[in-house]
């Protein structure tokens, strides 16, 4: 029983990764050019999301400041989940829906890029960041599940991973984001 559901589960995470690879490389690659923009230009990629998501956003960022696969000079990175102070003296003040929409409004400018990571797009403090970000002039991407949520209209370039459980949903969105970085690392290492 234990190894037909170990082969079940990554049977199937191979078979949304595979679908994903066939039917959204166009989508990743125009995620991938949109970091190298930004980055080519000056700006900061911001990350966000909530629970798994938010430390999704925590690895990737990581990834950009240090190293992917080669070392190089460091890019322009943040995670917006990173601050617990900030975090709970929003949420305690402003309410939780406001928490990274108010770190975009004090940090973020045009020709910067907002990530957002979300397998519903429908929490309200990743639609109020992306609603921010909009106001400022600022770039949205979003990697998505589900239906993709009210934050699918929201962003500029939108990728909805095709699938309803959580876990697969986010093991995808970081994989993805791990080829970005090796995209966007390559292009503009040196």
């Amino acid at each position: 029983m234990t190894v037909a559901k170990i082969r079940e589960s990554l049977g199937g995470l191979a078979a949304l990764a595979g679908r994903v690879a066939a039917e959204q490389a166009d989508a990743i690659a125009a995620i991938a050019a949109r970091y190298e923009q930004t980055l080519r230009g000056g700006g900061t990629l911001f990350f966000a999301g909530n629970g798994g998501s938010a430390a999704d956003a925590q690895h990737i960022a990581t990834e950009y400041v240090v190293r992917y696969q080669t070392n190089r000079p460091a890019m322009r990175a943040v995670a917006l989940t990173t601050d617990s102070s900030l975090l709970t003296a929003c949420a305690n003040d402003m309410g939780f829906d406001e928490v990274f929409a108010r770190q975009v409004e004090a940090l973020a400018e045009p020709g910067d890029l907002l990530v957002l990571h979300s397998t519903s797009g429908e929490s309200p403090n990743v639609i109020r960041a992306a609603q921010s970000a909009k106001s400022r002039g600022v770039g949205v991407v979003a990697l998505l599940g589900k239906t993709g949520g009210q934050l699918k209209d929201l962003a500029d370039v939108a990728l909805i991973v095709p699938a309803t459980d959580t876990a697969r949903i986010q093991e995808l969105h970081l994989a993805i984001q791990h080829v970005i970085c090796d995209l966007v690392e390559d292009r503009l290492k040196g």
